[in-house]
């Protein structure tokens, strides 16, 4: 499935460069200008953000399962995302506004 429209970027791409990531450092932040940078890409309209953020939680944490790591030790991120995102999603809570662009 086509996640990125702007760079033609495939799920499947984006989860294959997460596991990359893991692999280098397992406990690393990965936020998605770190996915598209180790594509060698960059986001553009950034409207695909919010589903990267979606896959790269859903991908660390089966890594995370399938990894030695006690289950209790693994945090569900997912669970607290969906929160704040319910809580602070919108577009008011992110404080951007028609005039928001640097003058």
């Amino acid at each position: 499935m086509l996640i990125c429209h702007c760079n033609l970027i495939t799920e499947r791409e984006i989860e294959e460069a997460i596991l990359e990531l893991l692999e280098q450092d397992p406990w690393t932040l990965i936020v998605p200008a770190k996915v598209y940078h180790s594509l060698r890409k960059r986001g553009r309209c950034c409207g695909c953000f919010p589903n990267v953020v979606e896959t790269i939680i859903r991908v660390t944490e089966a890594y995370h399962l399938r990894s030695e790591a006690n289950g209790v030790d693994v945090v569900s991120h997912l669970d607290r995302v969906r929160g704040l995102r319910s809580e602070y999603g919108s577009r008011r809570h992110e404080g951007r506004t028609t005039g928001h662009r640097a003058a």
